[in-house]
């Protein structure tokens, strides 16, 4: 990487590092349990359709097939997986559409009082992007979610093509979580039977080449230490990619993943769990089980993207049994945050805040009607922790 680079690689660093909120010891100790949210219960449903505490308002920025308000961009179908980047005195917010004839992923850019400004196309012919993740560096990381699915790092200013990242692996993908700590990107998988992955770039910052390792553990392991195994051939053709190491730990369904201060959350919808991966001591734990808490209290099923506010608090999306958007607190409080009482054949995706903490980016992915080409795609601002 040339200084200017590099300089970008530190401050994005320094950033994650500034925003990775309160100490997650206290949680990991025990199972999420149902208990009051920070922000109270969410209210009537408001002009949007959107459910949220006292405070807290929302707005639609973008809907599927409809051009985007001050800009020449139709926005795709489908909206799934999403980040927020810094751009200037503005932000952009970058989304997937999990689509398996267009798929590709587009940006949304906002200034400094969150006019959008322009929008763009970013990624273009490939299939059912789903989820992804962002980098230290200032990309996007769309992921495929097919048996033949790659990882795609993408420009969210759209000065640059988009490159596919073989070396990342070849399977089901769902989600990407880079750990600048010890430089590796952590990768789910979207199958019954999925593996939870880390990917070892050659050099931090360049992904074009690197060591492919899956998680091994005994397969009923839900607390414990964990090791990692190279995969022989990241390729996964003509044997898939999870199937190379005969003792790699299976997941229920891999979805979204988050990384902070030493700790990869990730979520399986297949068994309703949240799961943390130590980074520093290689052990996993369920941070989440339903089986584990009050059936009288708040409970969450079909666990789904997620993503980390500026106070440490994990904000989760959930699938059924309506599309809600949850929290867990870094002292282990679960609570519901916002819901769609409308759009019950639909899924929240692509939580994301601005750089700010200010605002929250998310998306309905069928919208009302339960179509992807009806999907929606919200802003939320108000009185959130920092």
């Amino acid at each position: 990487m040339d200084r200017r680079a590099v300089l970008r690689l530190a401050l994005a660093s320094a950033g994650v590092a500034a925003l990775s909120g309160a100490s997650w010891a206290p949680a990991l100790a025990a199972t999420a349990r149902p208990g009051e949210g920070p922000y109270g219960l969410p209210q009537a449903p408001d002009a949007n359709g959107v459910a949220l505490p006292l405070g807290f308002t929302s707005r639609v920025v973008a809907r599927s097939r409809q051009v985007v308000p001050g800009t020449d961009l139709q926005w795709h179908d489908a909206p799934d997986g999403g980040a927020c980047f810094p751009a200037g005195t503005g932000w952009t917010y970058v989304s997937n559409s999990e689509t398996a004839w267009r798929g590709g992923a587009s940006a949304l850019r906002f200034d400094a009082t969150g006019t959008i400004v322009s929008a763009s196309r970013i990624l273009r012919r490939t299939s059912a992007n789903c989820s992804g993740g962002a980098t230290p560096w200032g990309t996007w990381l769309s992921c495929e979610e097919h048996a033949f699915g790659r990882v795609h790092e993408t420009w969210p200013d759209g000065r640059r093509d988009a490159v596919a990242r073989p070396a990342m692996g070849r399977f089901t993908h769902e989600a990407a979580a880079c750990d600048p700590d010890r430089q590796v990107v952590y990768l789910t998988e979207d199958r019954r039977d999925g593996c939870f992955y880390r990917f070892r770039p050659a050099r931090w910052g360049d992904l074009s080449a690197g060591v492919l390792e899956v998680l091994v553990a005994p397969e009923d392991t839900e607390s414990g230490a964990v090791r990692w195994a190279r995969v022989p051939d990241p390729d996964g053709l003509p044997r898939s990619t999870r199937r190379q190491v005969s003792d790699a730990r299976a997941f229920d369904g891999g979805e979204g993943c988050h990384y902070v201060a030493g700790t990869c959350f990730f979520t399986t919808k297949g068994d309703n769990r949240v799961w943390a991966y130590d980074a520093v001591g290689e052990r996993i734990s369920v941070l989440y089980d339903p089986e584990r808490v009050p059936r009288d209290g708040t409970r969450m099923t079909g666990p789904d993207n997620i993503t980390g506010s500026a106070a440490g608090d994990l904000f989760i999306a959930e699938d059924n049994p309506g599309p809600a958007l949850h929290m867990i607190t870094s002292a282990g409080v679960l609570s519901r945050f916002l819901h769609l009482p409308d759009h019950r054949a639909s899924e929240i995706t692509g939580p994301a805040f601005s750089p700010d903490g200010r605002r929250l980016y998310f998306s309905s992915q069928r919208g009302k009607d339960g179509r992807s080409r009806t999907g929606m795609t919200f802003e939320v601002s108000g009185p959130f922790r920092r």
